[in-house]
């Protein structure tokens, strides 16, 4: 019976460092933006267009 009450206490103590985690992940701003990330590959970049492109012939 004693196991089930430390089993208990660890898990309320793991779920207490996952909410801390979570609202320290909230307040610094890494839910912020949400949508921009799923688009930002449909955009070209204007420095991948300066870019040269490999002539290494050995290059997979």
């Amino acid at each position: 019976m004693s196991v089930i009450v430390v089993l208990i206490g660890f898990s309320i103590v793991v779920a207490a460092g996952f909410l801390l985690a979570f609202l320290w992940a909230v307040r610094s701003g890494q839910y912020d933006d949400d949508v921009s990330p799923s688009i930002r590959i449909l955009y070209d970049n204007e420095d991948d267009k300066s870019k040269q492109p490999n002539t290494n012939p050995n290059h997979v």
